[in-house]
């Protein structure tokens, strides 16, 4: 159940939130835990926030926040938490009449925040649902997580086994590419798509490597950027049951434990990360959102030719 939120900080204009949608239609690909990440990383950046639990089955974020809420009352410290709802699923006669009852739930809990939170996080189910793919047509910002292996690469694209190239776009990769060329038509903005690589071992190897160039490649064709995400570290499965993240504070009564190197290690991932996404938070962020609306805007208008074409 939704609980109301703050008001957005003073200086900022008025206007719809930033949606940043964390989508991939393979689980176990971390996108309950980044999106955590995401969503107090902005807190803890004196943002407000919303966050929305699309996983009716696993509900993932919303026992994470849960954690969170207990975590804090049982060690009487103080953690930002997201305002959050989540979508149940619908159970209807048809499938029409469930999809209509989930598309209501999800503009309803919307409306009630967009306009009161500067970010709204949204974690998406491990599958191709509908209200996966309304998710990642009004995204801002699509993060796609994925295990840094070929078994992963292959919801974004099929590879030849022995030279490597990329064959073909897989489902979700196209169903992206339709959900972007949509979002352009209906209100002239571009949906800013990141492959986070998450799961990455300390050592390079070989296969890797060819993960990365096949990334690169695939990149290209499909217009998404490539960033660093979080590495194979036990600490992050350690965070769940407490609610924790890695940007909270590494002090033993906060942790339960005495904190580790790992912790540190986790903390600049997490910021790396962030910064890689390029969000509309700082004045580098605004401008290059900016420049993606403007282009957007620009590229209907006819070019301008010079007098000499004129008749």
């Amino acid at each position: 159940m939704f609980v109301s939120g703050k008001q957005p900080r003073s200086g900022r204009s008025s206007g719809a939130a930033h949606v940043i949608a964390v989508g991939n239609e393979k689980g176990g690909s971390g996108k309950s835990t980044t999106a955590m990440h995401l969503a107090v990383a902005l807190l803890k950046s004196g943002y407000s926030v919303a966050t929305v639990d699309l996983d009716g089955r696993q509900l993932s974020l919303t026992r994470y926040i849960e954690n969170r809420r207990r975590w804090a009352r049982a060690s009487r410290i103080s953690l930002p938490v997201p305002d959050h709802f989540h979508v149940p699923p619908a159970r209807k006669e048809t499938i029409t009449d469930a999809e209509s009852e989930e598309f209501r739930a999800l503009t309803d809990g919307l409306a009630a925040v967009e306009q009161t939170h500067e970010f709204v996080v949204i974690d998406t189910p491990g599958s191709d649902t509908f209200l996966s793919r309304l998710a990642h047509r009004i995204a801002d910002t699509l993060v796609t997580p994925m295990n840094d292996s070929f078994i992963d690469f292959d919801v974004l694209g099929r590879v030849d086994p022995v030279s490597f190239e990329v064959l073909e776009m897989s489902q979700y990769a196209l169903s992206v590419r339709d959900a972007r060329r949509e979002r352009r038509q209906t209100d002239n903005q571009i949906l800013d798509w990141i492959v986070v690589r998450n799961r990455m071992s300390n050592i390079t190897s070989r296969n890797e490597q060819k993960v990365a160039s096949c990334l690169r490649n695939l990149s290209m064709q499909l217009g998404f950027r490539i960033a660093d995400g979080i590495s194979e570290r036990v600490i992050f499965r350690e965070f769940f049951p407490i609610g924790l993240t890695a940007l909270d504070d590494f002090e033993e009564h906060v942790l339960g434990s005495r904190p580790t190197l790992s912790h540190l290690a986790a903390r600049q991932e997490i910021r790396q990360l962030l910064a890689a996404l390029r969000l509309p938070i700082d004045e580098v962020g605004r401008k290059r959102a900016e420049a993606r609306q403007r282009y957007a805007q620009s590229i209907d208008q006819p070019i301008a030719m010079p007098d000499i074409f004129a008749n």
